[in-house]
């Protein structure tokens, strides 16, 4: 019995994953508009092709255990697209908008991760043999997308604090100048 109960905790866990990849493929292409990086543009672009295969290859599993992929939210990953969403609508520009995008694609990233890390154990335990190896090409392919991220975010975020350090230069030198136009005014009046 603890056997069938696992599995239908596997086919769960999956039917959680299919809703969460749908939802991805959904979200990806507005995060990809809203990336000012080309090469960040160009990873959400590639990361959209390599999920709709992720889609396809739990199609393919739940065709070999002849069950229905549908029928269940991922309220984790609809959540994590909703946090998504906010950063895409803030006000930030530039490398800090960009930065900000990696972080909630990163999240994404993670939460996959772990989904797909579980439902492997699973099809392990449950001699499904042919499933672990699809289950571990998505998994391989999260785990490189999120290695992808976080070397673009050393980059871009290393540009988002030089362009920021670049601004408070500039503000400083508008208050400087701001105070001695000031002061210069005030020993005119006193010498009038």
């Amino acid at each position: 019995m603890p056997e069938q109960d696992l599995r239908e905790l596997y086919i769960d866990e999956l039917k959680d994953l299919y809703n969460a990849e749908n939802q991805l493929v959904k979200a990806l292409p507005k995060m990809a508009k809203a990336a000012t990086s080309d090469e960040l543009r160009s990873g959400f672009e590639e990361h959209l092709e390599q999920t709709k295969g992720h889609v396809q290859r739990l199609e393919q599993i739940f065709e070999m255990l002849g069950e229905s992929p549908k029928g269940k939210k991922c309220k984790g990953m609809e959540g994590l697209v909703e946090e998504g969403s906010e950063m895409i609508d803030e006000d930030f520009e530039g490398n800090v908008k960009d930065a900000g995008l990696i972080g909630a694609a990163q999240r994404v990233e993670h939460y996959e991760i772990a989904g797909y890390g579980t439902v492997k154990a699973f099809a392990q335990r449950l001699g499904e043999n042919e499933h672990v190896e699809l289950l571990e090409q998505t998994l391989q392919e999260e785990k490189d997308t999120d290695e992808k991220l976080t070397r673009l975010a050393e980059q871009i975020n290393s540009q988002a604090t030089a362009e920021a350090e670049e601004s408070d230069e500039q503000d400083e030198a508008k208050q400087h100048n701001t105070k001695r136009v000031s002061t210069s005014s005030k020993s005119k009046r006193r010498v009038a």
